[in-house]
């Protein structure tokens, strides 16, 4: 089964220094943003953050085996989610208590909900699926994949238990479709249709389907997350491919690319803003875009130097702060591995309301 989200593991040295907080690096005067390291000094080689919400991040880390991975806003505040049993684990999502993600059960995937511990896990695999993976919760529902051979793949929606499974394949020949993102009662992911991915959004239904393919992609097009009536994701134009904000159709289709980028990709959003990474100079930046490709943020920017590339992987504003979260790869670490990262920023004018964000595809 493709494993959308865990990175391959890199096992090396372990360098005290990269495993440092690293706010005092971005906190200089006139610098917005904050960044702290949430890689697990004890024995973690690497670490991703993948989602965050209500000032919680939720990934993985590598030490002997991956380990699905809790953090409140630092190292020291990590919590093992990896549940009994299971040789291997990944949280790929959080919203409000919950955590969504996989694990490896008896040499299968199955799709995983937990509630802040390793003792709350939830096993919603359903019969007679032969694997599954969560990708991302909001509002007690969670969506993401399921494997049943004959069926092929099928992006799907759960609301809390294995039973509750629906799939969200817009035709019953659809050989593969996945949900990446949820929120509001919305769905993202992308289906394939005779080889060309188009992204996609759901009301929960495969009948609610909708198109998002826009006018200018060539074959590909995914979303990655959805927030607040905004879908985000990445086009492939011709030449390369471009990070993409919807809101609800293919005509909505916005090209957040930004200029002197050979690659770029979204993959949160939240308050109208979203996040990502574009390549530059050869090397992944984390991004943060609100709306437009001109109001590209180069949150690489704020991470120390000895990180030679990051990723933004997912978004998250209350009335007072910005959280974003993804990885960065620390140089300092034998063979250069890859540690969770969590950007934070201050928040001069009050929002009304909060949003509860999933991230990035493949």
């Amino acid at each position: 089964m493709v494993q959308v989200r865990v990175h391959a593991a890199r096992k090396s040295g372990f360098s005290d220094v990269g495993s440092l907080f690293l706010a005092a690096a971005a906190s200089t005067a006139g610098v917005p943003w904050t960044v702290t390291n949430l890689n697990v000094p004890s024995g973690g080689y690497e670490s991703f953050a993948y989602g965050v919400s209500g000032g919680q991040q939720a990934g993985s880390i590598l030490a002997s085996v991956r380990r699905a991975s809790l953090w409140s806003g630092s190292a020291a505040s990590w919590v093992d989610l990896n549940p009994a049993g299971a040789s291997s684990s990944a949280a790929f999502g959080i919203s409000g208590s919950q955590q969504v993600g996989s694990a490896l059960v008896g040499g299968a995937t199955h799709a995983s909900l937990w509630s802040g511990s390793a003792a709350s896990w939830v096993d919603l695999n359903p019969t007679p699926a032969l694997e599954s993976e969560a990708f991302a919760v909001s509002g007690g529902q969670q969506v993401g994949i399921v494997y049943s051979g004959s069926f092929g793949t099928r992006a799907t929606l759960w609301n809390g238990s294995a039973s509750s499974s629906v799939d969200l394949s817009p035709t019953f020949g659809t050989s593969y479709s996945i949900a990446l993102g949820i929120s509001d009662g919305q769905q993202v992911g992308w289906v394939d249709e005779g080889g060309s991915q188009r992204a996609s959004l759901w009301s929960g239904s495969a009948a609610s389907w909708v198109d998002l393919h826009p006018a200018a992609a060539v074959y590909i097009s995914n979303a990655f997350a959805v927030s607040g009536g905004q879908q985000v994701g990445r086009v492939f134009t011709g030449e390369a491919f471009h990070a993409s904000l919807w809101t609800g159709s293919a005509a909505s289709w916005v090209d957040l690319h930004p200029a002197g980028a050979t690659y770029s990709e979204a993959n949160g959003v939240s308050s109208g803003q979203q996040v990502g990474r574009a390549v530059v100079g050869g090397k992944d930046h984390a991004s943060l875009w609100s709306g437009a490709a001109a109001s590209w943020v180069d949150l690489h920017a704020f991470v120390p130097a000895w990180f030679d590339s990051s990723t933004a992987t997912s978004i998250w504003s209350d009335d007072h702060v910005t959280y974003v979260v993804g990885y960065g790869n620390n140089t300092l670490n034998e063979g250069g591995t890859n540690e969770a990262l969590l950007w934070t920023h201050e928040v001069s004018t009050p929002r009304l309301g909060r949003d509860r964000l999933q991230p990035r595809g493949p």
